[in-house]
């Protein structure tokens, strides 16, 4: 079979490049399902070719917002009135039954928000005083208060919140998306990490959680790194002229095709193949792309850059707006702070001053980044996902803050056909457990792939003879979260 490019076949087609803007304006375009189908996506040999959706979308891309360490959303947005009033008390038996323990400690005294709440919006949302800017978008906000999870590590529920699964291997659900739908910008990554502060390695996972897994590498994320350089050496050397590098890597491509052709199934070698086209490309898109000096002094303030205890996460906010605008699939933000002191939401003593570092670093730039989707007219073809690999009980540890809880917290999406100003589900009333309208991580990546046009039962890939999905064998699409 003779090797096609995308730019060939979108030339021999009579598109040329400018066809790949047009077509998303088209009924086969990004929302209508793309250029190419699966099968034609193979013919020409382009693994990251789009392809044609299951059904029509109602999101282009996904912003995955992970709190990594895990905050209380009881002191955040699940306002419980009887924890208050219960507060030093030891945890009522009719709760505690047949509950297992977390990992670090055992069921201390109840333990009470020392927030403000207030309603919010026409929906009359609760939000505490910890996330001002947040509480202002209110009515675009689709809350999932009966979110619940397995495990009570940081590990396993981060790997099952991102790979749907309990132990290292599987892809992650950007992976599975880049696979789905392939890449609507030849130019950069269809699937980017960007890390944020100390603890920026999601829960400790590190890249277990944007690992292609068994799916080809060439799906798997892309991290880039705070600076005008976001990609480690990716930069052409000055003493090496452009045609030199060419000249290298056409040289590279040869011997790794001749070689590739020896071992057909190495889907490393082929992935590092398209990783020498894709860098050279890149040297110009990307440093472009995370390029904020274009960005006016109002974005940038609005976004934080001009305080350090936001910069961080707000440049990381404002680059992902930037990459939307430019195709990129799903970017996997991941929050930490620049206090070395609390640099993730891991909150098992002085909550308190834990919570006021973090959501300090993360309120603002992600009530800009909703407001500046929404001004842009982004946010309906955007889908933000604010989630962590589990919640916090309402049960104290060490006196003054708070263990892992995987049976019962809050998630919330925005954008990207999502239903704005509602709430799914609930605690109990001191938020210990999900008690109505459960959502577990399996159906809220089910949910997500729902809204990007592919259905999580159809988007397989057979792996050592057995037919793989997303979401494994678990999962629902949760309807009542879709407008």
């Amino acid at each position: 079979m003779t090797n096609k490019s995308r730019r060939d076949f979108l030339s021999h087609a009579g598109l040329g490049l400018g066809g790949l803007g047009l077509s998303g304006l088209t009924a086969g375009g990004l929302l209508g399902g793309g250029l190419l189908s699966s099968a034609q996506a193979a013919t020409f040999d382009d693994p990251l070719a789009l392809k044609v959706a299951h059904h029509a979308a109602k999101a282009k891309s996904v912003i995955w917002l992970h709190m990594a360490g895990a905050p209380s959303t009881l002191d955040l947005f699940d306002y419980k009135p009887d924890l208050i009033k219960l507060a030093g008390q030891p945890m009522p038996d009719s709760f505690s039954k047949n509950l297992k323990t977390a990992t670090d400690g055992g069921v201390g005294a109840l333990y009470a928000t020392k927030r403000t709440w207030k309603q919010h919006g026409e929906s009359g949302a609760w939000f505490s005083d910890l996330v001002p800017n947040i509480a202002k978008q209110a009515d675009d906000i689709c809350f999932i208060k009966g979110s619940k999870t397995e495990g009570s590590t940081h590990v396993i529920s981060s790997l099952k919140l991102h790979t749907s699964a309990l132990t290292p291997g599987r892809p992650a659900l950007g992976a599975w998306i880049t696979y789905g739908l392939g890449s609507a910008n030849p130019d950069l990554p269809s699937f980017v990490v960007l890390p944020t502060g100390y603890d920026n390695s999601g829960g400790g996972r590190g890249q277990t959680i944007w690992s292609s897994g068994f799916l080809p590498a060439t799906y798997q994320g892309t991290a880039f790194r705070q600076g005008d350089s976001p990609i480690l050496h990716l930069d052409r050397p000055s003493v090496v002229s452009s045609a030199e590098q060419k000249n290298t890597l056409d040289l590279i491509r040869k011997l790794n095709t001749q070689h590739a052709s020896r071992y057909p199934s190495d889907s490393e070698l082929e992935a590092r193949n398209r990783s020498y086209d894709l860098a050279y490309r890149m040297e110009s898109s990307a440093p472009e792309a995370v390029d904020l000096n274009k960005e006016s002094k109002e974005t940038k303030a609005a976004y934080g850059l001009d305080d350090d205890a936001t910069k961080d996460y707000g440049t990381n906010l404002l680059r992902a707006r930037r990459l939307v605008e430019r195709g990129v699939r799903f970017i996997h933000v991941i929050s930490g702070s620049n206090d070395k002191t609390y640099g993730s939401w891991d909150a098992h003593n002085n909550i308190e001053k834990n919570h006021a570092v973090m959501a300090k670093s993360v309120d603002k730039p992600i009530g800009a980044l909703l407001a500046d989707l929404k001004a842009r007219g982004l946010l309906d073809s955007t889908l933000v996902v604010w989630t962590s690999e589990f919640g916090r009980t309402p049960y104290g540890q060490t006196g003054d803050g708070r263990d892992h809880n995987p049976w019962g917290y809050t998630t919330w999406i925005a954008g990207g056909g999502s239903k704005g100003g509602y709430t799914h589900g609930s605690t109990d009333a001191i938020g210990l457990r999900a008690e109505t309208g459960l959502v577990d991580t399996y159906d809220l990546q089910a949910t997500v792939l729902h809204l990007l046009g592919l259905n999580y039962r159809n988007l397989t890939y057979t792996h050592q003879g057995r037919s793989e999905r997303a979401t494994t064998v678990f999962g629902e699409v949760v309807k009542e979260l879709i407008a």
